[in-house]
């Protein structure tokens, strides 16, 4: 038997983190970095006390909302390209289900987080403890049994010997491409204080090994069939291109053969945007041009997507019955999708073999494909000098109009930019031009509200010598921006920009969009009849922010958002700026559409037409 060590499972714990590594394309990189976290009284005696000790390498960051905590370590991992990562620790009960929503959003992602949430005693000689949830029909199940459902691999550690099993296990799963997302390692607080002899084997350096699936010689062959049938093929640019670091692969594919290629949110700024192939956004929140050419495809290449229904615009955008779906994903769960013919291997070892199996193959595109990009550039030319009705308090600017100030004149084009949810992400996609390579930092897999702010500071923990600017919402702002404290604490400096209309005015133009009135979106206070329509709330963000230490700064104007960003970017703390915009400036639909839960019966004429055009374009739409 070899040599062991003793020590509690928390330091053990840290122990294996600290020498997590990964290598991939010969490229060694240590894997674990750091650790998230709020010390309540489920985790402050166990892990708190292997933190405190300080004989390991990584840093602890002090949250302010373990939800917040979770997105922070879900940006620094998503900025690293899933080659870095850190752990997220909780107390028990009302902490650890604050992480819930995060750990879900790491899943959707497939972004690498491990969750540390605190437990009952697995003794359970002091039940009921503080915060513990008691079910009389099952007394295993506690509030880190929430997690079980939002986690690519679940476990709980009730003896200190049994971590040995639970992290191999969880770093199985952190560590594969096609499997990553948040795994969860539940603590019992009394276990995490409990002494046990660990193998110094367990305990040292580990090399994770990232390797990429090669596609089978029949795979290419089947795929290159297809290809060479096509007249009108279409590639859909997922975040695998950019996970695999197949850009340039990608690019070189659609020189070769002429075909163009639409992004995904998680897909976009892998390549730029003036390359003469790039379509923009594709699907509900998809650019014109990308929508004008899936409808017309026969053939298209799924490249790392998960085909979520934004992209395919609830299976309704593929118009053409000839149009075939090919899957490039080394997810088998995701390549089948939509019936698509499975090439399950890494994207850029696909492209290059691929592209070395169609000699003579030209698509039939023609000038088409420069047509609508063409027509695209002038549309989002005319929204970016979009003017905006003034407000009763002053003048306001049009949501598009900022962005395109920010995009073409404000923000150096090396800066990278963060959002997650509400309409500034749908306006995004359609219309921000990347100049530099991986700065569109966009969660829109799980649209989780609340990520912007959380993630803009772990993405400046990744690139520390890089401006990071959340463009957020003000109804996501006030979800969730208490991480502005811990970036001002830890001096990491971040810009955010708060667009204000005063309201969750994405969801208002959906209900609206359906004949639904006016309801409980817009900030507003009560009427004399008790409902939500009387004045509207006004709220300074920019004080807001200087009260957790950042400096505030406000704009109504173009010339008041050059000024304040301007400001932003000579500051050496966070900023805030309040910009005030006017409600139903951001950029509307193109060629697209969206299968919602319209209801089927109602008095009101406008919501029973709403639903019989519904189906009429239900029945358009793919079946699976």
């Amino acid at each position: 038997m070899g040599k062991t060590i003793r020590l509690t499972m928390a330091q053990a714990l840290l122990k294996f983190l600290d020498n997590q590594y990964v290598e991939t394309d010969g490229e060694e990189i240590k894997f674990v970095t750091g650790v998230f976290g709020i010390f309540g009284h489920g985790v402050v005696v166990g892990l708190g006390e292997a933190l405190a000790a300080g004989d390991h390498g990584l840093t602890f960051y002090q949250a302010k909302n373990e939800q917040g905590a979770g997105h922070a370590a879900m940006g620094y991992a998503k900025q690293n390209n899933r080659l870095r990562m850190m752990a997220v620790c909780s107390s028990i009960g009302p902490g650890a289900l604050n992480m819930v929503p995060a750990a879900a959003t790491a899943t959707v992602n497939r972004i690498p987080v491990l969750f540390l949430p605190g437990d009952a005693f697995a003794c359970r000689q002091p039940d009921p403890v503080l915060q513990q949830v008691e079910l009389p029909h099952d007394y295993t199940n506690t509030a880190s049994d929430a997690f079980r459902a939002v986690s690519r691999y679940w476990d709980r550690v009730n003896r200190p010997e049994q971590l040995m099993t639970a992290m191999i296990n969880a770093f199985r799963v952190l560590t594969d491409p096609a499997e990553t997302g948040a795994v969860t390692v539940s603590l019992p607080q009394d276990v995490q204080g409990e002494a046990w002899d660990y193998p110094e084997e367990f305990l040292a350096k580990r090399v994770h090994y990232i390797e990429r699936r090669i596609p089978t010689p029949a795979q290419i062959g089947r795929a290159a069939a297809m290809l060479k049938a096509a007249k009108k093929p279409l590639v859909i640019c997922g975040g695998g291109v950019r996970f695999s670091g197949a850009g340039k692969a990608l690019e070189d594919f659609c020189k070769t053969y002429h075909i163009p290629f639409g992004e995904t949110q998680a897909g976009k700024g892998t390549i730029l945007w003036d390359n003469p192939y790039n379509l923009s956004g594709i699907g509900n929140t998809g650019s014109l041009a990308a929508n004008k050419i899936a409808k017309e495809a026969d053939l298209i290449i799924a490249a790392g997507t998960r085909l979520g229904d934004f992209t395919t615009c609830s299976k309704w955008l593929f118009q053409n019955p000839a149009a075939r779906i090919m899957g490039i994903n080394i997810a088998p769960f995701d390549a089948y999708k939509m019936n698509g013919e499975p090439v399950i291997a890494d994207a850029k070892l696909t492209l290059e073999s691929l592209a070395g199996a169609l000699s003579g193959y030209r698509s039939e595109w023609g000038d088409r494909i420069q047509e609508v990009r063409d027509e695209w550039k002038a549309e989002v030319d005319r929204l970016y000098s979009e003017n905006a009705p003034a407000g009763p308090d002053g003048p306001l600017l049009s949501q598009a109009r900022v962005l395109g100030e920010l995009n073409d004149r404000l923000l150096p084009p090396e800066t990278i930019v963060v959002s997650g949810s509400g309409s500034i992400p749908s306006d995004m996609q359609r219309v921000w031009r990347p100049r530099v390579r991986d700065t569109y930092h966009m969660e829109y897999g799980f649209s989780c509200m609340g990520y912007e702010i959380a993630a803009a500071l772990g993405t400046k923990i990744a690139r520390p010598d890089t401006e990071v600017a959340a463009i957020v919402g003000d109804g996501a702002y006030t979800m969730l921006h208490t991480e502005l404290l811990t970036a001002v604490q830890e001096g990491k400096k971040i810009i955010v920009m708060v667009l204000d209309n005063a309201g969750f005015h994405c969801i208002d133009n959906l209900q609206h969009s359906q004949g639904i009135v006016h309801f409980g979106n817009e900030w507003k206070t009560r009427d004399a009849g008790g409902r939500l329509e009387g004045t509207p709330v006004s709220v300074d963000y920019a004080k807001n922010g200087e009260s957790w230490g950042a400096l505030g700064l406000r704009a109504r104007t173009p010339e008041e958002l050059a000024a304040a960003v301007k400001a932003a970017l000579a500051s050496k703390k966070s900023v805030v700026i309040d910009v005030k915009v006017s409600p139903k400036t951001m950029t509307g639909g193109y060629e697209n559409w969206w299968r919602v839960g319209t209801a089927q019966v109602s008095g009101n004429p406008d919501v029973a037409e709403a639903a019989r055009a519904m189906a009429v374009e239900a029945a358009k739409a793919r079946q699976f």
